[in-house]
């Protein structure tokens, strides 16, 4: 059950940072899009905002680098949930079964 609940957060964080990411490169995209208008216009612009034109293209490389690791995230896991049980599913399943089976023996 708990393991359920684990999964359903990890799902909530990741929407969620994927929605973080998504709405900084849409802000950080028209910042941009402002500061090449302004650079366009003469040399001295480009002179004064061209550092921040700079930033902005690392944001939105660096929400590139995380969205890449949130695929990779959601990847694992699939890879997880086609690989069946885990080795502490069966520890689990087993300690079930085991005190089941010794539940049941107090008949003989």
């Amino acid at each position: 059950m708990e393991r359920r609940r684990d999964i359903k957060d990890l799902e909530s964080y990741l929407e969620e940072a994927v929605k973080n990411i998504r709405d900084d490169r849409a802000i950080t995209s028209a910042l941009l899009a402002d500061i090449v208008v302004l650079l366009k216009k003469n040399e001295q612009n480009h002179k004064e905002v061209g550092g921040v034109a700079a930033k902005y293209v690392e944001t939105l490389q660096r929400s590139n680098e995380q969205l890449v690791k949130v695929a990779n995230l959601l990847q694992k896991r699939e890879d997880n949930l086609k690989q069946g049980l885990t080795e502490r599913d069966r520890e689990d399943i087993f300690d079930i079964i085991g005190s089941t089976d010794s539940g049941g023996d107090s008949d003989g």
